[in-house]
């Protein structure tokens, strides 16, 4: 199995901004939160990064072998002096990242935990199949 994602960044300044960004907006509006990702041999372990997000906001789908995280995020800070508001600042958002796991892998494989900011995915890695080997006859 091959553990891709499926956000691709469409040119190489993306890589340089993205790079010192906790997370890139996407062209369609979306953030993409920062990934690791780890082969153990038998599972990919995912960690994304998810500062500010609640547990009970975000969601995991697996759709035809392909895992998808999405979560919304809403902050607000406001800070005041002698009741004036000296700085207010909000930061809202739909957070989606999706990964090919392939089409052999269950829901009831995949394990997920967050803790502190951090969504931690294991998912099993696809087995590989044996390729069979037909003879076509030609006629």
């Amino acid at each position: 199995m091959s553990l891709l994602s499926r956000s691709n960044p469409s040119n190489l300044h993306s890589i340089f901004d993205d790079f010192f960004a906790p997370t890139s907006l996407s062209e369609d509006g979306f953030f993409s939160p920062k990934v690791d990702i780890k082969d153990t041999g038998k599972h990919y372990v995912i960690n994304a990064e998810l500062p500010g997000v609640k547990k009970e906001d975000i969601h995991l789908e697996l759709h035809n072998g392909v895992l998808s995280l999405s979560a919304e995020t809403k902050q607000e800070e406001k800070e005041e002096k002698e009741g004036k508001v000296i700085r207010q600042e909000r930061r809202f958002g739909c957070i989606q990242r999706s990964f090919s796991l392939g089409e052999s892998v269950e829901q009831s494989d995949i394990n997920a935990k967050f803790e502190d900011g951090l969504l931690t995915i294991t998912a099993p890695k696809e087995e590989p199949s044996e390729t069979k080997v037909k003879k076509i006859d030609i006629r």
